[in-house]
């Protein structure tokens, strides 16, 4: 089978040389096979502190620790490439970028998030329909062996309740940083159909109640307590509560998404319904937008 070759766009994410590592080096404990980050474009955004600081160190890691070959523009980096790495760290710019990239008609995945707004999501995926340019974008966190969804019959479950770490950045919407972990894995077991948002916002914490049809309610706690502050998840079904934990060891989840990510690229077929991730990013803002307003109850 030819392997792919890959572009990345936006080198300013610690995601960038794990994706290099585990499908370029064969010798990685979970090395990924058919595909290869063969050239990047380092991109970086101003509006970001995060992007700003980190996208010169992270570009010359790939450039001379792993041979990735550095261009200077998002064009020469797209050209003769089989598919698409869109790791930009700032959600803000993936709109701007996918459109950019959708002239080459390869498939795209976007790191998490999608976008940082539900209208931005929407105009993303409206376009991926219209130019026929696959998309997926997800956090890692849903490919968890253990938390994830896999293996689970969730046709029965009343509730859910997610949580893990959540830190809040000064210069970019409050939970697209680390709440879409978090906010992914309660769409994983629950999908599309979020009514409407309530946030509750403390210091140590946000919880955040999402209202799904048929009296289901999705709760996702994000914690800034001190000490260890583990991904998990418990769900809710009439058999009783289940809770479970990130576990320590085994294999990564990133490797597991990653395995996803390149059967996508060779089918065109992403594992998560773009409409799913598009209501995400709502939930997100809504969220947002609840916390803000003091906790009032906001729609979809």
């Amino acid at each position: 089978m030819t392997e792919l070759k890959i572009g990345m766009i936006g080198l300013d994410t610690s995601h960038c040389a794990g994706f290099v590592e585990n499908l370029n080096k064969p010798e990685t404990p979970y090395h990924v096979s058919g595909a290869r980050v063969v050239q990047a474009f380092p991109g970086g955004s101003a509006a970001c502190a995060v992007s700003r600081d980190r996208v010169q160190g992270f570009t010359a890691t790939l450039r001379d620790t792993h041979g990735i070959r550095i261009c200077g523009s998002l064009e020469d980096a797209a050209k003769g490439m089989d598919a698409f790495l869109l790791t930009s760290v700032d959600g803000r710019q993936h709109r701007e970028q996918f459109e950019a990239l959708t002239r080459f008609g390869k498939p795209v995945f976007i790191d998490k998030p999608l976008t940082c707004s539900g209208a931005d999501a929407r105009a993303l995926a409206d376009l991926s329909i219209r130019v026929g340019v696959p998309v997926f974008s997800s956090s890692s966190i849903r490919f968890t062996p253990v938390i994830g969804p896999a293996g689970i019959d969730l046709t029965g479950l009343q509730g859910v309740e997610t949580f893990g770490p959540m830190s809040l950045l000064d210069d970019y919407p409050a939970y697209y940083w680390y709440g879409i972990h978090s906010a992914d894995l309660l769409y994983a077991h629950l999908g599309r159909g979020c009514k409407e948002v309530t946030t509750f916002h403390e210091t140590t914490q946000d919880i955040i109640i999402g209202r799904w049809p048929e009296g289901r309610l999705g709760v996702m706690r994000g914690l800034r307590l001190t000490g260890k502050n583990p991904f998990g998840r418990t769900l809710f079904n009439s058999e009783g509560v289940r809770t479970d934990l990130q576990p320590a060891d085994g294999p990564p989840a990133f490797a597991a998404m990653l395995m996803a990510i390149v059967d996508f690229f060779r089918t065109g077929k992403s594992p998560v319904a773009l409409k799913e991730t598009v209501e995400e990013m709502a939930f997100l803002e809504a969220a947002e937008q609840s916390w803000r307003q003091g906790g009032v109850t906001v729609r979809l």
